[in-house]
């Protein structure tokens, strides 16, 4: 069964179930905004929907919410962009090439430990541990064989514990707040900036869509609406009861996730991704300080940054933290679009070599 297949009772229709989802999501939110817990509407919202599925809810992912949803949070990353991002282009180059190393280096790590702790088939491990796209990885990894359902639950899992622990991390150990809506700039949001905004979550999503960009309902209107920003054209942003909405309903599609899937399978992949994603955070700590005394650069910012969680979810919370949202979602679009480039090439002749490994002791018997 897929992990997004529904459970529950029959006789509800699929859009009752997506309602019921979306308030149990906001009911998450709003009680971790009342507790004052960090990135509440997001978190609150996940943590809600997971513990329903878990418990066979009759829940449904709002999927159909998702494009809309993602082209909301592409405009507001957008409006971070301003006309001195393209001058600071340049002084990321080192950071850039560092992410890629940690990317490296963590995802050989974290093979090495799902094959030896998680019992994983070497290809199977292979797309588990690389953090890129879930579908990507799951897709190109069903063609070399892998077990798609474990790069599903490893996936999924990797970027709910990355979300959560890097804004518990943030708020217990550095103390800092991770709200859930922080301001991008003073700039007031007019009519005209409306109409602005609007047309680049619009025209930015068919303009992906055709271009064939990664992540196209966000990464397309994010690119137009920095384009705006860039310019001067508008200085605007999303309100923030909008920004709340597309965090409830991103949380929601995330806790989804594991729907249909036994408990027992769903606390397995939290407590493998768990060991997974902290040897991930471990080495982008290490990178992140390393360039702190190297560079003089913000280990929070550079651990922002080099964090092994979704594009659009590490995006998310760059934001909610009002950091440099132009440093941060670059270098997370550097590693997706990497990942993504080398999949079908490096990363499948990775894996047919694995594979040739496997089957070679056989043969020889």
């Amino acid at each position: 069964m897929s992990p997004r297949a529904a459970s529950g009772p029959r006789d509800l229709p699929p859009w009752l179930r997506a309602a019921l989802t979306l308030a149990l999501a906001a009911a998450g939110g709003g009680f971790f905004a009342w507790a004052g817990l960090p990135l509440p509407w997001m978190l609150g919202a996940m943590t809600a929907t997971l513990l329903a599925a878990m418990r066979r809810a009759p829940l449904a992912a709002p999927d159909r919410l998702r494009g809309a949803t993602v082209a909301v949070i592409g405009v507001m990353l957008g409006a971070g962009f301003s006309g001195d991002t393209l001058a600071h282009f340049g002084h990321w180059t080192l950071s850039l090439l560092g992410l890629l190393a940690c990317v490296a280096i963590s995802a050989g790590a974290v093979w090495l430990f799902l094959i030896r702790f998680g019992r994983m088939d070497p290809v199977t491990a292979l797309f588990s541990a690389m953090p890129g796209g879930i579908v990507e990885m799951t897709e190109i990894g069903r063609q070399h064989g892998a077990d798609e359902r474990e790069i599903v639950l490893a996936h999924a899992a990797r970027i709910v514990l990355v979300i959560a622990l890097v804004a518990l991390w943030f708020r217990v150990a550095l103390g800092l707040e991770v709200r859930g809506v922080a301001p991008l700039n003073g700039g007031e949001t007019g009519a005209l900036d409306i109409a602005i905004l609007l047309a680049c979550g619009v025209a930015g999503g068919f303009l992906g869509l055709r271009l064939g960009l990664p992540a196209p309902t966000f990464l397309g209107p994010m690119i137009l609406s920095a384009a705006a920003h860039v310019t001067g054209l508008t200085e605007g942003s999303p309100p923030s009861w909008l920004v709340i909405c597309a965090q409830v309903i991103l949380g929601a599609i995330i806790g989804c996730r594991f729907l249909g899937v036994a408990p027992r399978e769903v606390l397995r992949a939290f407590a493998l991704s768990l060991g997974a994603t902290l040897i991930m955070l471990a080495v982008a700590l290490g990178f992140a300080l390393g360039l702190h005394r190297v560079l003089g650069q913000s280990a929070e910012q550079v651990l922002l940054a080099y964090a092994p969680g979704g594009l659009t979810e590490m995006s998310l919370v760059a934001l909610s933290m009002g950091a440099d949202v132009a440093y941060i979602a670059t270098h997370h679009l550097v590693r997706v679009i990497t990942l993504l480039a080398t999949a079908g090439s490096l990363l499948g002749w990775i894996a047919r070599q694995l594979r040739d490994q496997q089957a070679s002791p056989s043969s020889e018997r």
